[in-house]
């Protein structure tokens, strides 16, 4: 089901990720939660939910990567 705000995101979300990061993945999930209804629009076996939150971390991940030293997630650097 959706996320109504940041606060809701499971722990995994809110630990870990700064609160723009937090933003993205709302969005992000709750986007594909409506896109991905159908199984049809799905790949394998993956639920409703599992997609959306496969979406919602990729969505992360183009703004943002994890720093493995210090094992927090940061901005990617811009090129301009």
């Amino acid at each position: 089901m959706p996320f109504r705000n940041i606060s809701d995101l499971p722990g995994a979300v809110t630990d870990y990720l700064p609160k723009h990061g937090q933003e993205i993945y709302l969005a992000a999930y709750n986007n594909a939660w409506d896109e991905y209804k159908s199984k049809s629009d799905r790949r394998g076996d993956a639920t409703r939910e599992e997609t959306a939150h496969k979406v919602a971390w990729a969505a992360v991940k183009n703004v943002y990567h994890k720093n493995i030293k210090t094992g927090k997630w940061e901005p990617k650097p811009t090129s301009v």
